[in-house]
């Protein structure tokens, strides 16, 4: 049976006149939405439960301000499926600015002030349309009563199955091949035009898909396990635990790697003085040729050694394109920095993700090694990013 392929998250919130979501009946979460435009409501008939706030009780909400939205135009009148995280109490940063003051501050490098509010968060995964977001801060909302009361465990166990249906969402969106598929190309390593298209068109898919999974969970604790999970990047999540047990243990113990950690702010590598690279994309360039020299490429292109390196050097690349500037006088646009940080990220985890592969699979003590070093410095590259978005997006 073919996989049905549904577009990115339907965001509605605009064109939503009112609504109401109904969970009194515990396994099922129910609906009516009216969309400005169209006469009759969504109706909403999902599998599962609302988060502990909305849990056993209705909701009912208003958009004081609806205007017309085109993706609300495609629904199906009929919405079945499962719920995904329904909540009145998310917590997110929200600017206090409007859009036109936002790209003012960004132009001129000045901060955007923030502030935490709780969100009415209603995420849901369709049959008919796939994901469906209405995420907004601005709605006027009415609870009643709790008929029945959702305890802490179970409240996990929801948030759990929520996970698993983004994972679920997310497969459909990047549609990796398949380890067992065959290879469609030559017996040669090398890739023809069409195979290199449908490659491109992955790495689309990928970084799209990351773009929705960094939205969905910028502002939680667990982000970089959450993101790891639902991206299926589960040597990656492997990758984190390791990180995580080897830091409980003692994470200064090695001043060496203490010292390299700082080294793509610092600047010290041997670069030539004839073009100044930036620090964060020589350590980059330095690791990729690392990966070249460390792993064997006699395999094929649908191996772990070869998604490790080729997404290194897409990192190396993308990142000399985007920090050119350093130090010659012109600097890229923020925005520009910014989205291809983006994507640096997405084929980071992708290489780390083939890293703990590589050493489940290593019997070699130096080989394995090696390629714990190795990921310990792509880990100091993602950082790196993760850092230089943070002081960008702040305009400091």
């Amino acid at each position: 049976m073919m996989t049905k392929l549904y577009p990115m998250a339907c965001r509605i919130d605009d064109a939503v006149i009112r609504g109401e979501i109904d969970n009194t009946v515990e396994g099922r979460t129910t609906g009516r939405i009216w969309l400005l435009g169209r006469e009759e409501p969504l109706t909403l008939d999902l599998n599962g439960d609302c988060w502990r706030d909305l849990a056993g009780a209705r909701l009912s909400f208003e958009n004081p301000e609806p205007s017309a939205d085109p993706d609300a135009d495609t629904l199906a009148l009929a919405q079945t499926g499962v719920v995904g995280d329904v909540t009145a109490s998310r917590k997110a940063r929200i600017a206090t600015v409007s859009e036109d003051e936002i790209q003012a501050l960004h132009a001129t490098g000045r901060e955007i002030p923030y502030e935490w509010k709780n969100l009415l968060y209603l995420e849901w995964f369709s049959e008919a349309n796939g994901r469906v977001l209405i995420e907004t801060s601005d709605y006027r909302l009415t609870v009643t009563e709790h008929v029945w009361q959702m305890d802490a465990d179970s409240e996990q166990a929801q948030q759990l199955a929520n996970l698993h249906a983004m994972r679920d969402f997310m497969a459909t969106l990047i549609r990796r091949k398949k380890p067992t598929e065959p290879e469609t190309g030559s017996e040669s390593d090398e890739l023809d035009e069409y195979e290199w298209e449908e490659r491109l068109k992955e790495s689309d898919r990928l970084a799209d898909a990351y773009q929705e999974v960094l939205e969905k969970y910028m502002d939680d604790g667990d982000a970089e396990r959450k993101e790891a999970f639902v991206m299926g990047w589960d040597g990656l999540l492997d990758a984190l635990a390791e990180r995580d047990e080897t830091e409980m243990v003692d994470p200064f113990d090695d001043e060496e790697l203490q010292a390299s950690s700082s080294s793509w702010q610092s600047g010290d590598d041997d670069i030539d003085d004839d073009e100044e690279r930036h620090p964060l994309q020589a350590l980059s360039y330095e690791v990729a040729l690392r990966a070249v020299d460390l792993v064997s490429r006699d395999g094929g292109s649908d191996t772990a050694e070869h998604c490790l390196v080729s997404n290194l050097l897409q990192v190396s690349a993308k990142l000399a394109g985007a920090l050119s500037g350093h130090g010659s006088g012109y600097e890229p646009e923020a925005g520009f920095i910014l989205a291809v940080l983006k994507r640096c990220l997405s084929w980071l985890n992708e290489a780390m993700a083939a890293c703990q592969t590589l050493l489940d699979q290593e019997k070699d003590a130096d080989q394995k090694q090696a390629l714990i070093h190795l990921r310990q410095s792509v880990f100091e590259i993602r950082d790196g990013i993760v850092a230089l978005r943070r002081e960008l997006k702040q305009g400091s």
